[in-house]
């Protein structure tokens, strides 16, 4: 008979924190003595040892290792195997385990939805009811974060009510008040929230944070002066999640009072806060203040120098965001897929053709040319340089490809003039791809209008809504109504745009300005009226107009015209071309006197030269 001494050393040993090798040392005495073998306590705290710090061969020969194996026992050697990711040996020791209590249900249920299978997880979900085992609230905490649906999670709210445990827990009443927030369905979370019969910090938190996801910032911002008003104090995630409310409504002077508030309160170095900071000062129009707070801050994380890259790029400052990314490089901070994403999206306005290649090859460097948002990015930034070949290739190597991806390839395709290839790419989309959307639409009228393929056009118009379920809006509206403008068809365009929501749109009367402004008087006056009441500044329509008026030298008309123009200060924009080769050069229309224009009108008189001894203008 074992003394009991010996049973209370070898247990307050193993509840020390303990080295793998100490761990091993220990257990080969216990193994020596037969300890193990006969006491069911020290095998399964040497399992459970071995299951956090030891590897898998470790974990496995000591659950061998005990002879009287209980219910922890096989509950701790299946968890290690879903921790491995071996979900079907786990599945087999789960039905293979003599009795199973609720730890072991929640167990499998949430290795299930952690391998990525829901479907799965709810099956087991559902014979756990039939089991005899009551589910607890973590039970159904970990089944309303994977619910296929709102409906769904109903259901199973329904079901926690009726077993009595609705409200009793705090754990249960924030995950029904994050599966709804997640749903948008504020109010019942509001409802579960006031139904609590406890709450806590994350209570509150999911509850703003849900108002804020769902448009309702001036809700979330009101629940935090509430909360503010209670014993609960406000953490990082809550100031993070006010500074976004703010930047949705663009209300700067209350976005300001968070940001002090945090830097009192000592969370501003937290880097979730300071992000949200950025983005805060960005999307309320502050740029200058974002770039203050990075630069005070002085926190290079990963996700404060994201946040302040896409700031950058959001407001064309594409240079002052590869500076960051550079030096955030140089500070050894890995790019994210989101990085990688922000610069791409902006290197076709600001990078030249050898440094876009770079990126690109530093985005294989780091793996993540496979990645979905990584591609689509790069088909975006190929395809807005005019480099749809490239486009194609990247297009052609994705592994998966969403509706992103093939929206991206064929609007590319359209915007670049490759229309049969749009069009192509969208028949190829309806055999093997997902179902088109309002973007797809939009791409592939696009390419009809720039093609020419009038029928075909119509075709996919007249057809979208029934065959794939796409309402037409304005923008398809728009694009149908440009194709008939081109062909010449303004009677048809015309009847097509009344039927807009908005009525006609700047985009359609610069295009009917463009093709018959001059020759039709009447019509040239009404689309130029309602371009001014659409555009107030844009000297497109006061310029056409006095084209018109010289024509029929109505000089008169011409004076009043112009001198409106005077009184609103209004002027016709000055088109430009730019070029980078070691640095960016601007040519501006007219321009005859910048850097190096000698020999640029040098050249170019050479080159008419040549034209004309070709035989190519006459």
């Amino acid at each position: 008979m074992v003394c009991s001494p010996r049973l209370t050393f070898f247990s307050t040993l193993l509840n020390h924190r303990l080295s793998l090798n100490s761990l091993k040392l220990i257990h080969s005495q216990l193994i020596k003595l037969s300890l193990c073998n006969t006491n069911s306590y020290l095998g399964n705290r040497c399992l459970d040892l071995y299951s956090k710090f030891g590897t898998i061969k470790d974990t496995l020969l000591a659950f061998d290792d005990i002879h009287h194996k209980n219910i922890f026992s096989w509950n701790i050697y299946m968890r290690v195997l879903i921790d491995f990711g071996d979900i079907k040996t786990a599945r087999q020791v789960f039905d293979e385990m003599p009795e199973r209590d609720v730890v072991s249900w929640n167990s499998i249920i949430s290795g299930y939805y952690a391998c990525g299978f829901g479907q799965h997880a709810l099956g087991v979900f559902a014979k756990m009811h039939t089991s005899g085992v009551t589910p607890s609230g973590h039970t159904y905490s970990i089944v309303l974060s994977f619910v296929r649906s709102v409906c769904h999670g109903m259901e199973i709210h329904g079901n926690m009510i009726t077993k009595g445990v609705a409200f009793a827990s705090v754990i249960v009443g924030n995950s029904l008040i994050d599966m709804y927030c997640k749903y948008g369905f504020v109010d019942y979370a509001f409802g579960v929230f006031l139904d609590m019969e406890e709450v806590d910090v994350i209570s509150w938190n999911s509850l703003i944070a849900g108002w804020s996801k769902s448009g309702h910032k001036e809700m979330a911002f009101k629940q935090f002066c509430i909360m503010r008003t209670t014993n609960y104090l406000p953490d990082a995630f809550t100031i993070s999640s006010v500074l976004t409310a703010c930047s949705g409504v663009q209300d700067l002077s209350q976005g300001k009072q968070i940001v002090c508030l945090s830097i009192k309160s000592g969370f501003f170095s937290n880097s979730i806060v300071a992000s949200a900071a950025i983005n805060m000062f960005s999307k309320c129009e502050s740029i200058k203040d974002s770039v203050t707070v990075f630069n005070e801050l002085d926190l290079w994380d990963s996700v404060v120098c994201n946040s302040m890259i896409s700031s950058l790029t959001s407001h064309q400052l594409e240079e002052n965001a590869m500076r960051v990314f550079v030096l955030s490089m140089k500070k050894d901070i890995k790019p994210t897929e989101f990085t990688l994403s922000c610069l791409l999206s902006s290197a076709s306005r600001f990078l030249p053709a050898v440094q876009r290649t770079e990126l690109h090859c530093l985005v294989v460097k780091l793996g993540f040319e496979y990645d979905p948002v990584v591609s689509n990015s790069l088909i975006d930034m190929y395809s807005k340089c005019g480099l749809t070949d490239a486009a194609k290739i990247v297009f052609d190597q994705m592994g998966i490809k969403d509706l992103v991806s093939w929206n991206s390839i064929i609007l590319g395709f359209a915007y670049n003039g490759k229309t049969d290839e749009s069009v192509q790419l969208f028949e190829e989309l309806l055999k093997n791809g997902p179902a088109p959307d309002e973007v797809t639409m939009t791409g592939v009228l696009l390419a009809c209008t720039h093609g020419r393929l009038i029928d075909k056009g119509l075709s996919y118009f007249y057809t979208m809504e029934d065959k794939y379920g796409v309402k037409p809006t304005d923008t398809h509206l728009t694009a149908i109504a440009e194709m008939m403008i081109n062909a010449g068809e303004l009677n048809e365009a015309m009847k097509m745009i009344t039927t807009m929501g908005n009525g006609i749109n700047g985009y359609i009367c610069k295009l009917i300005l463009s093709c018959y402004g001059i020759g039709d008087l009447e019509l040239t006056e009404r689309v130029a009226e309602r371009l001014v009441k659409l555009e107030p500044m844009s000297s497109i329509p006061y310029m056409v107009l006095v084209k018109a008026y010289e024509m029929r030298g109505r000089w008169e008309s011409v004076a009043r015209v112009k001198k409106f123009m005077k009184d609103r200060n209004i002027r016709k924009v000055v088109g430009c071309s730019w070029i980078v080769v070691d640095g960016l050069f601007v040519f501006k229309e007219n321009e005859v006197v910048h850097h190096g224009g000698e020999d640029v009108y040098s050249a170019l008189r050479l080159l008419m030269q040549d034209i004309e001894d070709e035989g190519y203008i006459y």
